[in-house]
This record gives C-alpha cells, structure tokens and sequence, in this order.
C-alpha cells in the first residue's frame, strides 16, 4: 500500500487557518493510477501536498509506504521523501538555470556533493536529460534557459526531471493547465507508461474531467475539503459530476462522459 487515510483532516498553513480537508479516507494501493478532480479551491493541492509528505495532517491516520512519516525522526523522514515526487503545477525552476541542469536536479539525492557542484559546471548526464526531455517534446531545449521557456514548457520540463528520480510515487498536480490537447495527451500517457513501467503509484489532479475519465481507472471527486466519490471510471455518472460542480463550470465533463468506448480508451490505463 503506497498511501492509507483514515479520518485525516489537513488545516490550512497559515496561523489559525480554517480546515483545508476534511476526515479523508483513501488507500491507494502500489501502481495504481488515479486522477483528483473537482473545483478550484476543492483541497486537491493541499492533498497531494499531504501525500508528498510537506503538509502535516491536524489528525488522523496517515501511512506511506506503510509507515506514519510524521512519526519518524527528520533523517527518516527525509529519506522517506526522496520516494515521493511531487510536481506543482508551477515549478519552482531557477530562470537562469540552464534545462539539462534543472532536469539533472533529480539525481541530487544520489550525488555527493561535490557531483552536485560539478554538474552546475558540466553537466555528469546529458545524454540522460536529453532522452528524459525528448519523450516530452522538448530535446531541443536542452541547452536553453528556464526563464526562455513557455509557461507550458516549463511543466513539461519538471515533468521530465521526475523521470530520472528514483520515486515510486508520483504526485503530479494539474499537468496540462498551459498545454493544448495533443500536448496534454502526450504528457500524460508519458507519464502513465513511467509509472507503469516502474509499478510507482500516479496520483494526478485534473481541472479536464474529460482527460481524467479517458486516462484513469479510478477518479476521485473533491469538493470543499471532502471526498464527494471514489469510483471506477465507468461508474462516474454525469449526476456525479454535476453535484461535483453545481455552481462550477466544468470543463467539457458531459460530452466526455458520451465519447464512445473506441474513444475513452485513447491513451487509458487499464
């Protein structure tokens, strides 16, 4: 079992801030692949934070890897993180640095320090960066700047960073914001064959409920902090998606729920 929930509820960061989640229960299981949709503000950032072990829950159970993490001492802990990547939806990818050494970064848990030092200089594996950026379209930036990159570049090039750690949990937060749909599918079977490839757990939050529904098993619904539904692909109705949303807009929800099965199985993980 990669992560187990019961009961966890997860307060804001800020001093005396309101509840962010709300007694969540979930177990997501090794491998699997599940995607969190539901409105902005739902709670699906704070919860793949918590999962990536950077935001302490209030109470409640919390396991990774069969372990409770906020009980372990901090060098635990610490090695505890390097399975777990997690990828924000902006990347905090130094503007100056060059590509090759932001998507090198991933190896930092790996090298000594003074590896670290001269792969500023000269990078130790390019050969390894360009390969990981080429399956994201993106092997003729290698040498460019991340401040000359588009906003949708740069996602794609944290996502190609997550490709040389040694994770066996991706926590992949709202992936395809500033890409078009050919980009956007491309990214995520990428990142579906990685997982698969590794048996590492993908957990991924979608603001296109459309590309959740034709990519994922399993989809998870959030709303107000609270787990609205857990379900099959399949057993995801349009009612459930409309009391999702109800006061929402919903991106292109219905019509996906209608696609035809040749359709929804474009890319999907089974």
């Amino acid at each position: 079992m990669t992560f187990r929930l019961d009961k966890l509820t997860v307060r804001h960061l800020a001093p005396n801030a309101p509840v962010a989640l709300h007694e969540i229960g979930l177990d997501v299981a090794q491998g699997e692949q599940l995607a969190i949709i539901g409105p902005s503000g739902a709670g699906k950032t704070t919860l793949l934070s918590t999962l990536a072990v950077a935001h302490r829950p209030a109470h409640g159970g919390f396991a990774v890897f069969g372990e409770d993490p906020w009980a372990l001492p901090e060098a635990s802990r610490h090695k505890l993180r390097a399975s777990l990547f997690l990828a924000p939806q902006t990347p905090p990818l130094p503007p100056r640095q060059r590509v090759v050494t932001a998507v090198l970064a991933a190896r930092l848990p790996r090298w000594s320090l003074w590896q670290a030092l001269v792969s500023l200089v000269r990078p130790l594996d390019p050969d390894a960066a360009f390969d990981a950026l080429e399956r994201f379209g993106l092997g003729d930036k290698l040498y460019s700047r991340v401040d000359r990159l588009s906003g949708g570049e740069r996602q794609r090039c944290a996502l190609a960073r997550l490709l040389l750690s040694d994770a066996k949990a991706f926590l992949v937060d709202e992936p395809l914001s500033a890409l078009d749909p050919a980009l956007s599918q491309m990214t995520l079977t990428t990142l579906q064959q990685e997982a698969a490839s590794r048996n590492a757990t993908l957990v991924c939050s979608l603001h296109q409920v459309d590309m959740a529904l034709a990519n994922f098993p399993r989809i998870v619904g959030l709303r107000d902090g609270r787990v609205m539904f857990d379900a099959a692909r399949d057993e995801v109705s349009a009612d459930m998606i409309a009391a999702l949303y109800r006061n929402e807009q919903a991106e292109a929800a219905r019509p996906a729920l209608h696609e035809t099965p040749e359709r929804l199985a474009v890319g999907a993980c089974f």
